[in-house]
């Protein structure tokens, strides 16, 4: 039984523990995120709705499970550890009512006698609550977790490749022994297999143990980039760490201060004692550089499994999930609902006007106004949003659960297919893409974009919706629509002309965010060549 399997670690241990022959059962909030992830559709694998704050669910989820693995944490959302305090006590009593023989909890490593920051005081709560359980429970501690798509390995590389100089605080000379995702997951399998009188901690990590400033340095090495300038600034505390972070990586500051918290101590393994009872990986645990090598190349070739913002942050009780319908539909009695909509015919094919569709975000941008989207996602990561650089996890495709940029994919459906959640006026052979806002605003919104076959070319559908909370709601949507026909309006025009110009050719046509004089040639040519296309399909028509 995995709990937490739509997140980072979870979305990777779950397929590996079926290919050593386990039965899995993954315990999500909205079993929709995982229609479209190849290794849950697996006879060997059950997805099953659950909450650990939902006594009556985790109960269900836990009867004939035999290990339960917890990788369940609050971290973004206010009071956290009360959060994971009680997530943590409901599902070790259901565990225990259940029969599981093993829990196994993945924590962080931490110093003894001292005080703790909440993130890994709360990580250390939550291990003695599974520890004092009854079942014998496992909990590995490791530091920074090194693997393409992790929020750690995120920071580190962000910083580095975006930084040449850095006014550098204290915590980056506190020692720290990183560990590869891969070695992660080898411990976290074969922890299955502990003897049934173990319940403890242990602690696990990789071969090298470096200060911060020597994981950039080497990063830097292993990119090839320049040799990085650090300043030192003893006055950088890591609150003020933390706001650095959100604006220079993707991390937003919900993630990074309790992340640059547990840096402000020294996070180096007291003991190796798994290895008594788990052999080390055949090669052998992976170093700092090999595990960043290999995370960049995963990066670089677009194999990255998933990603630390493919978690959902979870949501308050008084909002509608992902998986409930739009606030557009009939069921939503009551209420304003502001929609912006739009539609224009194409002649391109609907397969290669969905392949531009499909493909939007990330570093491809979003088709019109790129200061605009520039301008409010800056505003975003300011007030404490995700902000746009979150980018995308592959850059052609898209899955139900994938973050891109501010958005969470609600609903990714190709030529007609309703999958498990029906879209009751989706045409036969139509692609859907839904998209539901993350970013801070008052209220919620959605991003629903549609392709319709038709016999000489297709349909482009558009709808933008906005469900308003209380009067700055209401007038956050009037402020902004002045700018709609720049936005929406520019989407619509570029995303039909994107996929007429790449009708039956080469690659897609990419649009350029930049905004320096190169760009700005660019987008000239761009738009000369699409004019160039408009007057050569009017000669063919002629």
């Amino acid at each position: 039984m995995v709990t937490g399997a739509t997140g980072y670690i979870g979305g990777r241990l779950a397929p590996r523990l079926a290919a050593e022959g386990h039965e899995v059962r993954c315990v999500v909030r909205t079993p929709a995120k995982m229609q479209d992830i190849p290794w849950a559709q697996q006879d060997a694998v059950e997805v099953v709705a659950g909450d650990v704050l939902d006594e009556d669910s985790i109960r269900a989820a836990c009867e004939g499970a035999d290990v339960l693995f917890y990788l369940v944490h609050s971290l973004s959302e206010s009071g956290f550890a009360a959060v994971d305090r009680r997530a943590a006590l409901i599902t070790a009593q259901a565990a225990r009512e259940a029969g599981i023989r093993r829990i196994v909890y993945l924590g962080g490593i931490h110093p003894d006698d001292v005080e703790l920051s909440e993130h890994l005081a709360s990580r250390t709560e939550v291990g003695e609550v599974f520890l004092r359980s009854g079942v014998p429970t496992a909990v590995l501690q490791a530091a920074v977790i090194l693997g393409s798509g992790s929020a750690s390995f995120e920071m580190l590389r962000y910083l580095t490749e975006r930084l040449p100089v850095m006014l550098t605080p204290s915590w980056v000379h506190h020692r720290v022994q990183p560990i590869a995702i891969r070695d992660v997951l080898h411990y976290l399998v074969h922890a299955v297999d502990l003897p049934a009188d173990v319940n403890r901690t242990f602690d696990i990590g990789g071969p090298d143990v470096l200060t911060y400033l020597q994981m950039m340095e080497g990063f830097a090495e292993v990119a090839g980039l320049p040799p990085r300038r650090m300043l030192p600034v003893p006055v950088l505390t890591p609150r003020l760490s933390s706001h650095w972070v959100n604006l220079v990586t993707p991390v937003p500051r919900s993630t990074a201060v309790p992340l640059i918290d547990s840096l402000v101590h020294e996070v180096v393994a007291a003991e190796h004692d798994i290895d008594t009872y788990v052999a080390p990986p055949a090669e052998g645990l992976t170093s700092f550089r090999r595990a960043v090598d290999l995370a960049l190349t995963r990066i670089r070739e677009g194999r990255v499994e998933t990603r630390w913002s493919g978690a959902n942050a979870r949501y308050a009780p008084s909002d509608p999930m992902p998986s409930d319908l739009l606030p557009s539909d009939p069921d939503w009695a009551g209420g304003t609902v502001y929609t912006d909509v739009r539609e224009r015919t194409s002649a391109a094919s609907a397969d290669n006007l969905w392949r531009v569709v499909i493909g939007i975000g990330g570093n491809r941008g979003w088709y019109s106004f790129p200061i605009g989207w520039w301008a409010r996602g800056v505003i975003d990561r300011l007030v404490g949003g995700v902000g746009l650089r979150r980018g995308r996890r592959d850059e052609d495709t898209l899955k139900v659960g994938d973050a891109l940029d501010w958005w969470r994919v609600e609903e990714c459906l190709e030529g007609g297919d309703a999958g498990p959640r029906s879209v009751p006026d989706l045409e036969d052979g139509e692609y859907l893409l839904r998209l539901r806002a993350e970013m801070k605003a008052p209220g919620l919104a959605w991003l629903e974009l549609r392709v319709a076959p038709r016999p000489e070319g297709s349909i482009y559908r558009q709808r933008a919706i906005f469900l308003p909370k209380g009067l700055f709601g209401h007038a956050y949507w009037w402020v902004i629509a002045p700018f709609h026909v720049l936005v929406f309006g520019g989407m619509e025009r570029r995303i039909v002309a994107a996929a007429e110009l790449a009708e039956g050719s080469g690659p897609l046509a990419v649009p350029d965010d930049g905004f320096g004089p190169l760009a700005v040639l660019r987008r000239r040519r761009r738009e000369r060549a699409l004019r160039d296309a408009e007057k050569a399909r009017s000669r063919v028509g002629a």
